[in-house]
């Protein structure tokens, strides 16, 4: 499949079902202050945006062969995005809240095709019972 970014802009904000949404703070990579963003979680792709009604994401995180784990950070309620590799990035971001937190991990954890694919293993062995 061969995605530019209006096609991305445009599945990020059409009319399809998102598997989360809210109000994140995103710590910026080299100015590592944290930044209140809009992300949707749409599939294994995480879209951010400047607002709730902006119409073109800032950017998109696809989460393939990633970890999400809970960090110390100066912001409460934060967690990282990690991806394996020594130059690869870190994404550091922090919930308004205790549940909103516990809410992204579990679905960011959820979001990628190899975790997709054990459960299909799994419910498979469980059909062959």
């Amino acid at each position: 499949m061969k995605l530019n970014e209006r096609s991305l802009a445009f599945y990020a904000t059409c009319d399809s079902p998102a598997d989360n949404t809210g109000f994140l703070y995103k710590r910026g990579e080299r100015h590592t202050a944290y930044h209140r963003r809009w992300f949707v979680l749409k599939g294994n792709m995480l879209f951010y945006f400047e607002e709730r009604e902006s119409r073109e994401p800032v950017g998109v995180i696809v989460l393939e062969g990633c970890t999400v784990e809970l960090c110390d950070s100066a912001e409460e309620f934060a967690f990282a995005i990690r991806f394996g590799g020594t130059k690869s990035r870190t994404y550091v971001l922090a919930a308004e809240s205790q549940a909103a937190m516990e809410s992204w991990v579990k679905s960011l954890s959820r979001a990628s095709f190899d975790y997709m694919r054990l459960v299909v293993r799994e419910l498979e062995k469980q059909l062959e019972e």
